[in-house]
């Protein structure tokens, strides 16, 4: 027996916070029977969701190389999402997000497991960027950003920083809290120019072209978690 908003999420329906809304608005039966958050299923038993079956899914995997003026969303009314570039028959979703301005390697999947472990902070998933930036970055930034930084909702943790040249740098982090690497350097008084990202784990980008997207290797796979 699993909790049905992990089953949705398994199964590569939707994510598994979007599943729990979906239960607490009614949305979800098991076996002809509405359910609320909390209640549980198997693999055996029959879920809908607004009437239709749902069922588990070929697993899928894949790096995105996300362009700027692009949601991270499965919908927006305003703006073209990632899910855009995609006519997968499996249902993806994004694994965690990147900015509107951002661009750079997005995961995406219908494994919540896989997904679960990659966002959870106790795994400590490391994403590094590359960050162009507006000035000189000076030692003594380079030490606060590697010490943590005080912003409105609490101290970071630390970044590790590799000084490319005076105004071009790689930051690593693996938070995820929203507009985290802008809001670290803007604590410091430094102003991005521009934003990708180039590495989850030890996985990079590579040549990967912008708006394109390819399956990932069992190997790529194990090297998000590589330490």
């Amino acid at each position: 027996m699993q909790r049905v908003q992990k089953l949705l999420s398994n199964y590569g329906y939707c994510s598994r916070r979007k599943a729990e809304d979906l239960i607490e608005d009614g949305k979800v039966k098991v076996n002809g029977k509405t359910i609320t958050l909390g209640d549980k299923a198997t693999e055996e038993d029959k879920i809908t969701v607004e009437d239709k079956l749902v069922q588990a899914e070929k697993k899928v995997y894949l790096m995105f190389n996300k362009p700027v003026k692009c949601v991270t969303a499965l919908r927006d009314e305003q703006h073209k999402t990632v899910m855009d570039y995609f006519s997968s028959k499996e249902r993806v979703f994004p694994i965690g997000r990147l900015d509107f301005n951002t661009s750079g390697l997005l995961l995406l999947t219908n494994d919540g497991d896989f997904a679960n472990q990659i966002m959870h902070p106790r795994y400590e998933i490391k994403k590094t960027y590359l960050v162009e930036i507006d000035r000189p970055i000076t030692g003594k930034d380079v030490r606060q950003l590697e010490t943590g930084v005080m912003l409105d909702d609490g101290k970071t943790s630390p970044a590790k920083v590799k000084v490319i040249e005076d105004q071009l740098i790689e930051l690593s982090i693996h938070e995820g809290k929203n507009r985290i690497v802008r809001r670290m350097l803007g604590a410091v008084d430094i102003q991005i120019a521009h934003l990708i990202r180039i590495r989850v784990g030890k996985l990079a980008l590579g040549n990967l072209k912008i708006g394109k997207s390819r399956p990932l290797t069992r190997k790529e796979r194990e090297m998000i978690f590589k330490k």
